[in-house]
């Protein structure tokens, strides 16, 4: 179990819950009733979307008949390791409160698989690039320099999942549309494609990049992202941002369909081992 990821773990001992909640044949109703709340809250708790007081667990497991110590000590623990706050807290000041619930789940994946249309994928860009990416994305004036600061520190320790002793693997798909606009200077971009091409090697790390014969079109949702966990409770998950908000689907359907686009992503672009080299064309053609 990965630690500080509150949401996992809620999803997690929500699934644990549901699966005690149905073997005794307890209704939703019948266990809101418990812990004095609807069956809708147990709907919700059982989801994961919401958080856990550590005495409703305990009174649900003592309802499910879970009342031997050794059977109840890992599930509160769970319930308590949920309520914990996730590294991010510390950069609430920059972090809208839709992009919390992926920053856990990002931080749990165990595969993380992203197409990316328009921009360097988060996870992978310089310092530099991510300053100008942020000013680029705002209204002029609408963050200040401290605020675009603290996005580019967070940005930046977000990145450490991947450097952690137990890093995810990451194979990230970069639309060749979005390695040409100019996001910041030229020496900026270099320094940009050089950066892939060094993160390349790394073992947990593919990188491909889809040519511009064929581009964006053949994702007409655009850039997305798909997550994979090592707990079975967790399901995979697809995540998609728009302007003000996101969604995180995870019907094995809309999945599996997401899957598919990847895989043929995938099939269409660059091979992850001629990927330096493609940078290097690209750092040729700013030259010229």
């Amino acid at each position: 179990m990965l630690d500080g990821e509150p949401i996992v773990y809620r999803i997690m001992l929500g699934a644990r819950l549901r699966r005690l909640r149905e073997g005794t044949g307890i209704t939703r109703e019948h266990a809101g009733y418990q812990i004095r709340a609807s069956d809708s809250k147990i709907s919700r708790m059982e989801l994961g979307r919401v958080g856990f007081k550590e005495r409703d667990v305990a009174d649900l497991l003592t309802l499910y008949g879970v009342v031997a110590e050794v059977d109840r000590a890992p599930i509160l623990a769970l319930a308590r390791e949920s309520n914990r706050p996730g590294w991010w807290r510390s950069f609430a000041d920059v972090v809208p409160g839709w992009v919390e619930p992926y920053l856990g789940l990002e931080t749990a994946a165990a595969l993380i698989r992203t197409y990316q249309l328009h921009l360097v994928p988060d996870l992978l860009q310089t310092e530099d690039y991510a300053r100008a990416a942020i000013r680029q994305a705002v209204s002029r004036g609408a963050l200040t320099e401290e605020a675009v600061d603290r996005t580019v520190a967070m940005r930046m320790a977000r990145q450490a999942l991947l450097t952690r002793p137990d890093p995810p693997k990451l194979w990230a798909i970069i639309d060749e549309a979005a390695l040409r606009p100019r996001v910041g200077s030229a020496a900026v971009l270099r320094a940009q494609f050089r950066h892939l091409a060094t993160l390349a090697a790394a073992p947990n790390i593919i990188i491909q990049i889809l040519p511009a014969q064929y581009g964006g079109h053949l994702s007409p949702c655009g850039t997305f992202t798909i997550l994979r966990f090592i707990e079975p409770e967790v399901p995979d998950v697809v995540h998609l941002e728009h302007l003000t908000g996101a969604a995180n689907l995870d019907r094995p359907e809309d999945v599996d369909r997401y899957e598919e686009l990847m895989n043929r992503i995938g099939v269409d672009s660059i091979t992850p081992e001629r990927t330096p080299e493609y940078l290097d064309r690209l750092c040729d053609r700013l030259d010229t």
